[in-house]
């Protein structure tokens, strides 16, 4: 069985952690078939949404430790392979948020440590009700640095440190709360919420999505006046896109944009 199963709907491509024996967790491989269709999916100009899930019981429960202890062999220790395993996932996910299409993290089960990270990292998340997120490294006294990276800029940062700290897991509905996910989906409807969500971004002009998306990322980094200067620039580009103005005399006549596919 691939590592990574895909499978395209349309103009929404569903993505499955496939290791449920190991609770999906971010192995060299597992990280390797990720990354592998993130750079594919760049291109991707007919896919508008990403949703992205684990198999089994478990979103995914963050690093292979067995993997990374076997690591340790080596003549330093593990330093190089350590150095070179963050690496990798850092890379993946940045490129991650830096795709064009809007990606919804599909939760259940738990999310721990780079589990947690991930879903942090995607833009939007929904999570099964009973659903348990944590960094829990420090438990066994390894502090999640890196996740708490995504982890901190979603949520406020007292919390974040709290969960960082204590190693204690919060359910769903204070994920919610807190920022960590949009929105918590009774058991049995995880599937229809999540479906639903992608289903109305994709039906929107996904060329308006696309410069949405960059934008939103970078004018975080922003200071307000640099925010108002570059949005209006990037509202002028997405102004004279001729998909935008078939969307608005659309709106003025009362019909139905037609857009194209891609």
């Amino acid at each position: 069985m691939a590592l990574l199963e895909r499978k395209v709907k349309g103009a929404i491509c569903y993505l499955t952690l496939s290791a449920p024996e190991k609770l999906n967790a971010l192995s060299d491989g597992m990280l390797a078939a990720l990354q592998a269709e993130i750079d594919a999916l760049a291109d991707d100009k007919a896919i508008r949404v990403v949703v992205l899930s684990g198999m089994g019981k478990a979103f995914c429960a963050g690093h292979d430790l067995k993997e990374m202890q076997a690591g340790r062999a080596a003549p330093d220790g593990g330093a190089a392979y350590f150095s070179d395993l963050f690496d990798r996932c850092a890379t993946m996910m940045m490129s991650l948020r830096a795709l064009p299409q809007v990606v919804i993290a599909k939760v259940h089960g738990i999310a721990t440590a780079a589990g947690c990270q991930l879903v942090a990292t995607c833009d939007l998340a929904v999570a099964e009700d009973g659903t348990r997120f944590g960094v829990n490294g420090v438990n066994i006294g390894l502090f999640c640095s890196t996740p708490m990276v995504a982890l901190s800029r979603n949520i406020p940062r007292k919390k974040a440190f709290e969960m960082l700290t204590t190693g204690q897991f919060i359910d769903a509905s204070r994920a919610e709360v807190w920022g960590l996910i949009n929105r918590v989906a009774a058991k049995g409807d995880l599937d229809a919420v999540v479906d639903e969500m992608a289903g109305v971004i994709a039906a929107k002009l996904g060329s308006a999505v696309r410069i949405g998306k960059t934008a939103f990322y970078d004018q975080l980094e922003m200071d307000v006046a640099a925010a108002y200067e570059f949005t209006g620039a990037v509202m002028v580009e997405n102004m004279l896109n001729k998909d935008t103005d078939e969307g608005i005399n659309a709106f003025i006549q009362k019909r139905d944009p037609d857009w194209p596919k891609g």
